[in-house]
């Protein structure tokens, strides 16, 4: 029997997921908020993670052990997490991480900071 039935990993840590590529650290206060509003506190487990080395899709959040991955995350989007995925068990399709093949898959950068290829938008008023 497992101790938690979920447990979801945010990268906060790192050069980019915390601030730059967005909020890291406010999308994982907000999922734990939403979970514990919830009531899944005793069920679900949110906890601070390093890096993902998939720099440049982020803020990204892992839950466990579903093995899904989401990506370029805002605080808002914390909600729809936990009552879609952690409450019905269906993820945001919308925000899920679809990388190609397995590892590492840090985007590489223009000048101006912003990564080259994200597949996601990058967060409102993202300029550095």
């Amino acid at each position: 029997m497992s101790v938690y039935e979920r447990h979801v990993f945010v990268c906060t840590r790192g050069e980019w997921c915390p601030s730059i590529d967005g909020d890291g650290i406010g999308v994982h206060a907000a999922l734990k908020e939403a979970v514990a509003a919830t009531g899944l506190k005793d069920r679900v487990r949110v906890n601070h993670a390093g890096c993902f080395s998939q720099c440049g899709n982020g803020p990204m959040a892992v839950v466990y052990p579903d093995d899904v991955w989401y990506a370029a995350l805002t605080p808002a989007d914390a909600a729809e997490i936990v009552s879609e995925h952690l409450v019905r068990g269906r993820p945001v399709e919308r925000l899920r991480f679809r990388p190609v093949g397995m590892g590492a898959h840090k985007l590489e950068r223009d000048p101006d900071g912003r990564p080259i290829g994200r597949g996601a938008p990058w967060p409102a008023g993202g300029e550095r």
